[in-house]
């Protein structure tokens, strides 16, 4: 359980590494202004939604934006907390990794029943959407069974000693 304990660590610290990046200079542009983003970058994310059809991205659907703002106040800073969680060992990582994989999760069911019953989504765009899915069920899974890296014995303490008159 250990070495797989650590395999998905190593996995769910990339996927975060890549949220912490991706977020605000990606994701951001869907409800900041473009002047706060580089032009390369607003290039990079006009590239995708067309090569992609990604319709979410371009027509920005109000539910769409919702759940971007959702990512940047609320996702993001998990995010940030699981990296640092998972480099430096903290017992409380199952917990963010539970917050954040549910949050995820839900966001997930969203895009992606709205991608499929429009009958919109090209499988190439699902083929783009469905790893989050997966990475939001490991990151519950993580949370919920993952070994938190420290023994912590909780309600246990030594029996108080009898005085001696």
């Amino acid at each position: 359980m250990g070495a797989l304990c650590k395999l998905i660590d190593a996995l769910l610290f990339v996927f975060f590494l890549v949220i912490a990046v991706a977020a605000p200079l990606i994701d951001g542009q869907t409800c900041l202004p473009h002047h706060f983003f580089p032009p390369f970058l607003v290039e990079l994310k006009s590239w995708y939604a067309q090569n992609y059809s990604d319709y979410l991205v371009t027509e920005k659907p109000h539910f769409f934006t919702g759940l971007v703002w959702l990512e940047l106040i609320f996702q993001w800073p998990l995010a940030l907390a699981c990296l640092y969680g998972i480099a430096a060992g903290k017992s409380w990582l199952r917990t963010t990794c539970l917050i954040y994989g549910a949050s995820l999760l839900t966001s997930m069911v969203a895009i992606l029943a709205e991608l499929q019953l429009s009958n919109r989504g090209s499988d190439q765009l699902l083929t783009m959407y469905y790893p989050f899915l997966g990475f939001a069920v490991l990151a519950l899974l993580r949370g919920l069974f993952g070994d938190s890296g420290k023994s912590v014995t909780i309600g246990k303490r030594p029996a108080p000693r009898k005085k001696r008159a």
